[in-house]
């Protein structure tokens, strides 16, 4: 019996009991959606957790500090900090998979515009990696190399300028949104200040640009701190991050004007103790592959500092969600199984109509190996047509769950998006129709060996 054959005598018998066959085929369609849709869901909560997750910053990034906790294994530990300095920026870079490293110099200054002002959190960056970590322009420029006392305001910075002369306006500026980055509105108030076009001057002085009250004493230097001209060059997109609430100059113009401060200050006898390590406060560093994440974080801790990444709380994420996936999956076995049941009974059956046909064959010279194949290829079929409509039916469910739950929970508050329930990827739908296939083949084998050694003259007796 050649191949051919062997096909058009198992679609020949598929088609002898029609309603048998297509009850059989639903079976293995319900169980293969059941499998499908239920793993879809979990796979869709992973995709919502890093939706989330990527609202807070990048799934890349990590975040280091001086500031190391040693667990000894106890319940308890040793703080440690160790200065973050220019040798440290150079051994994190040099850790295999990183992409690049940023580190920030933070301190508080004070911007005056006419009669505007504001207290700013300043941060000197790299320009040369503003790119790689994600800043974005709404308006002007990023920063280049060659800037010095130029500035790169955060999108919620231009608002926090306020007259301090007003009596209407509180420290944090007239037109101050909190949370103005996820979305503010259209109707938002242009800010008092441009700070594209504007004159700016910066300093460390605080009390610049306000009356100080009669009487106010203090330790105030004789010579106030230096002002700085500088020029506006660009305005960041909205985030929900740290960059929104922040202005970025070059770090090294940031490390000259804190240099001077100190020395002008410690000239007329002013000493401040900031209480914090020597070096940078903070570095970003970028990873080039998600997956490395926290292998490289792990080699960062090992050099003494602190790190964090988002891929942290990712990875909690990630482990309920994989209890609710086997949960979940173990559901839709349940009715892949019952399904494997109604395969193994259906060829059975047909073992037992067609007992005088087999033994005809057998008579006419089969080979015991022909006979075994054409039962394992009815139930594999059976599987693979019951797989192929289950993961329609999948795809039709996904998308219903998407477009009609997903609309309903909403994009937790972020205008535009849905939350993604459903999720069904390509190897998902390949192994899918793989396993429906197998579990075909699986509950046709011992069929399939019962009628390949089922007597000839037995056989051809059987009324």
């Amino acid at each position: 019996m050649n191949k051919k054959d062997l096909v058009r005598m198992a679609f020949k018998n598929f088609m002898r009991r029609k309603t048998r066959s297509i009850l059989t085929i639903l079976g293995v369609l319900i169980g293969t959606a059941s499998i499908v849709v239920m793993l879809s869901i979990g796979l869709g909560m992973n995709e919502n957790f890093k939706q989330q997750l990527k609202r807070m910053g990048s799934l890349n990034v990590i975040d280091v500090n001086p500031y190391f906790f040693q667990e000894d294994g106890k319940g308890g530990g040793v703080s440690k900090v160790t200065p973050l300095d220019d040798k440290a920026v150079a051994n994190i870079k040099a850790i295999e998979g990183v992409e690049a490293v940023m580190p920030y110099l933070q301190t508080s200054l004070k911007l005056v515009s006419g009669k505007y002002t504001t207290y700013a959190n300043v941060m000197g960056v790299d320009p040369a990696a503003l790119e790689a970590f994600d800043f974005k322009v709404a308006s002007g420029r990023l920063l280049n190399a060659d800037d010095s006392a130029s500035l790169l305001f955060g999108s919620e910075t231009p608002y926090n300028f306020y007259n301090p002369r007003a009596s209407s306006n509180g420290f944090g500026g007239k037109y101050m949104y909190f949370g103005g980055g996820m979305g503010g509105g259209t109707d938002r108030p242009a800010p008092d200040v441009d700070v594209l076009n504007d004159k700016l001057v910066m300093t460390f002085d605080m009390s610049y640009g306000e009356r100080r009250p009669a009487g106010a004493g203090g330790t105030t230097p004789t010579k106030p701190p230096k002002l700085y001209k500088v020029k506006g060059v660009g305005i960041l997109e909205a985030s929900q991050d740290e960059k929104s609430y922040s202005i970025f100059m070059n770090i090294e113009y940031l490390k000259k004007i804190m240099k001077e401060n100190e020395r002008a200050q410690a000239s007329q006898g002013v000493r401040y103790n900031t209480g914090q390590p020597e070096g940078y406060q903070q570095v970003k560093v970028k990873v080039e592959d998600m997956n490395n994440v926290q292998k490289v974080q792990s080699q960062i801790k090992d050099m003494g500092y602190g790190a964090y990444s988002l891929t942290d709380i990712l990875e909690s994420m990630q482990q309920q969600s994989a209890t609710m996936q086997a949960v979940l999956g173990g559901i839709g076995a349940i009715s892949l199984f019952v399904a494997a049941l109604g395969i193994t009974n259906t060829m059975i059956m047909s073992i037992y109509e067609r007992t005088r046909e087999i033994g005809v064959m057998k008579v006419l010279g089969c080979m015991l190996g022909d006979i075994r194949n054409l039962f394992l290829f009815e139930a594999g079929m059976i599987g693979l047509v019951g797989g192929i409509l289950g993961l329609l039916f999948s795809y039709g469910a996904s998308l219903l769950l998407n477009n009609f739950a997903g609309g309903i929970f909403g994009g937790g508050g972020y205008p535009g998006e849905k939350n993604i329930i459903s999720v069904i990827p390509a190897w998902l739908a390949i192994a899918s129709l793989g396993f429906a296939t197998l579990v075909g083949l699986i509950s046709g084998f011992m069929p399939a060996r019962r009628a390949m050694k089922l007597s000839a003259l037995e056989a051809i007796k059987t009324e």
